[in-house]
């Protein structure tokens, strides 16, 4: 198939699995020859830079998903999670839970994450030292985002095991293309966790007593804006998004830049030489494999995007992976190049739904990637990764590798 032709057929509803493994031919040729792409259903598909910048800094773009999702969803638990976590949300709600989430990425609580995190990473180096060969994905990138948001929400260790699948199962459900059995899946991980969450929620209310490494939960229970607290539905649906923003997106990040590393096997040495370049390396990771790959917005008015006047309720698919590697705004964007500057990616989205957990997620990355190659300098990947097959966010479930 030709790249015009691709720009006359592609509908993001009916993708398949040859788009979710690699999207990025396809959103080349869409910005190339279709930049502001018509689905079936009548929403855009924008995969320019300067298109997506706008659509996020636009006040006139609604998060909202309340009456998409009572379609997609019914009333289930899928419904009640993402119609009440901040994500997909608007002021004045949106603005009400982020300050209250707030409270967990203080300069001051980032501050006392970093020992945590560098403690948890020298751990499982420790473990993995020993081995020859081991899954980079299941015993090194997953483990850590679930130490840190079970210290952040105060998860049992007996409950951790669970943590990945729970995330996988509820963001999967926000694919276009979603079976019968993967919503049942995100149903119950929904009921689930939230049962969990519900126990752990009391037992801290009865206690009333902060707990150090960096635990956030007690803030939310007792955090107020203005007088208004959380109710007890909020506050366990905005700790599974919590779970959802910072488990996946973080195993994801460090997958996907040791994935890119491995494709481009000479910035891996140049990262080697020079371990000083992890900071702008983690940048690049974070624009080459996105981990949130698609984004959404609905116009609340009309909205000049693209040349186009966009009429109220037009809803709009918004490619990161397409705007990230955009030419108009990276030099030569489907290269590996760590040490790119500027690299004004919008891998963390921008506006006021901007990745409240950003800072955090950049620490892990360069504290995780960075002691990985500086222990193991020799890693390689050993076999294909297996991706975990989700539409808009981009991520492996296996990555054999050998150190």
């Amino acid at each position: 198939m030709t790249n015009a032709s691709i720009g006359e057929t592609f509908d993001f509803n009916t993708i398949g699995q040859d788009f979710i493994k690699d999207p990025f031919p396809t959103c080349k040729a869409l910005r190339e020859y279709s930049p502001m792409h018509r689905n079936s259903d009548g929403s855009l598909f924008l995969t320019r830079y300067a298109d997506v910048l706008r659509v996020y800094r636009n006040p006139l773009m609604s998060s909202d998903k309340k009456i998409a999702f009572e379609k997609k969803f019914r009333k289930t638990p899928l419904y009640e999670h993402h119609t009440t976590s901040l994500v997909f949300n608007d002021p004045p709600y949106h603005t009400v839970v982020r300050k209250l989430l707030s409270s967990g990425f203080t300069p001051r609580k980032l501050a006392e994450m970093e020992p945590l995190i560098i403690k948890i990473v020298n751990e499982l180096l420790d473990r993995l030292e020993d081995l020859s060969e081991f899954d980079l994905v299941k015993e090194y990138a997953m483990a850590l985002p679930t130490e840190i948001i079970s210290f952040m929400l105060g998860i049992p260790v007996e409950h951790r095991h669970k943590l990945r699948q729970y995330s996988l199962n509820i963001l999967g459900a926000l694919d276009p293309v979603v079976s019968q059995e993967r919503l049942d899946e995100g149903n119950f991980s929904v009921e689930e966790f939230g049962e969990v969450l519900s126990q752990i929620i009391d037992h801290r209310r009865s206690e009333q007593t902060p707990k150090n490494d960096g635990e956030i939960l007690m803030s939310l229970i007792l955090g107020d804006v203005d007088g208004r607290r959380l109710t007890n539905t909020e506050l366990i649906q905005n700790c599974i998004f919590l779970l959802n923003a910072g488990h996946e997106t973080t195993t994801s990040m460090v997958a996907n830049s040791m994935h890119m590393f491995f494709s481009a096997p000479d910035q891996l040495n140049l990262l080697k030489e020079d371990p000083d370049l992890i900071t702008t390396a983690i940048e690049e990771g974070l624009r080459y494999e996105s981990p949130l790959q698609v984004g959404n917005r609905v116009t609340t008015g009309e909205v000049e995007i693209g040349g186009e006047l966009l009429p109220t309720g037009t809803y709009i698919h918004t490619s990161i992976a397409g705007a990230n590697r955009d030419p108009a705004e990276f030099n030569k964007p489907e290269e590996v190049d760590i040490t790119r500057k500027p690299n004004r990616h919008i891998a963390f989205a921008m506006g006021h739904h901007v990745c409240l957990g950003a800072t955090l997620a950049r620490m892990e990355g360069r504290i995780a990637i960075g002691e990985l190659v500086k222990r193991f300098p020799k890693i390689q990947q050993t076999g294909p990764a297996i991706s975990m097959g989700l539409a808009r966010f981009r991520g492996f479930n296996n990555m054999p590798v050998k150190i």
